[in-house]
Parts: C-alpha cells; sequence; structure tokens
C-alpha cells in the first residue's frame, strides 16, 4: 500500500492520456495537481508514443516545462539500479499478463517509493502484487 504522503506514479499511458484528453485524463489531471511522479524511462516511452504521432520530443519536454509540468507538479525520477533490480524481478511476476519492460520500470518506481500507480492498461488491474494499481478508464472506456 502507498505510504502516506508518496505522489503516485504516472505510468506513460495515463501520461498520454492526459496529454491527448483521451478518456481517463480527469483523473490523471486530478493526480496531477496534487504532484506526481514518472520514471525517465516512462517518460521516454511517452515522448516516443509523441515522435511516432509527429512530435518533435525536445519540443515536447520544453513545452512540458514550461507548463510547470515536467520537473514541477510531475517530477521526473531517474531509473536506478534498484529499480534494474526491481523490473527484473517483476518479469517472472508479471510475464502472464504480457507486461513490458517499461510497465515494469513503472511498478518497480512505485514499489521503491511506496506508491500508487496510475496506468490506462486495464490488464495491471488482475495483477497480485503488493501495489495499489489505479486504472484511469473503466473497461467500457
Amino acid at each position: 500500500m502507498p505510504a502516506e504522503g508518496a505522489q503516485p506514479v504516472l505510468d506513460a499511458s495515463a501520461l498520454l492520456a492526459y496529454l491527448g484528453r483521451e478518456p481517463g485524463a480527469q483523473p490523471v489531471a486530478d493526480a496531477i495537481a496534487g504532484g506526481v511522479v514518472i520514471s525517465t524511462v516512462n517518460l521516454a516511452e511517452a515522448l516516443s508514443t509523441l515522435a511516432v504521432r509527429g512530435a518533435d520530443p525536445a519540443v515536447s519536454v520544453s513545452q512540458l516545462t514550461a507548463r510547470g509540468l515536467l520537473d514541477g507538479a510531475i517530477a521526473v525520477e531517474q531509473f536506478s539500479v534498484a529499480d534494474s533490480i526491481e523490473t527484473a524481478r517483476l518479469r517472472p511476476l508479471t510475464r502472464s499478463a504480457g507486461l513490458s519492460f517499461g510497465d515494469r520500470a513503472c511498478l518497480a518506481l512505485a514499489r521503491r517509493l511506496s506508491a500508487a500507480v496510475l496506468t490506462a492498461d486495464q490488464a495491471w488491474a488482475q495483477l497480485e502484487l503488493d501495489l495499489e494499481i489505479q486504472t484511469i478508464r473503466n473497461a467500457n472506456q
């Protein structure tokens, strides 16, 4: 369970939902208003998706920083050696759900920070981990 005062951790899918004003954006906006954390791995994943959609990643970072999001309301946490170890440990526990490296990096950071996770990925809700996983969309969205 999350430690008292721990800021939630965003998965790339949650950040992208917020940025794209997709279903589930409002719970992410509410969380951002109180302060959240994202791993450098998940930030890179989100920026990669934006690049595929035609955005320049450097411009995206500049815009997010200018808006007070990156290194403001959204703290960017470096991917550490401890995160690497935990990401690897999570592999056999999440393999059946098909979680990617980025997914596991997000979960590893949440474990390190004793924080909840926000994601758009419904499969995470089925995981039996000692983490609070908040899906930002209901199954019908």
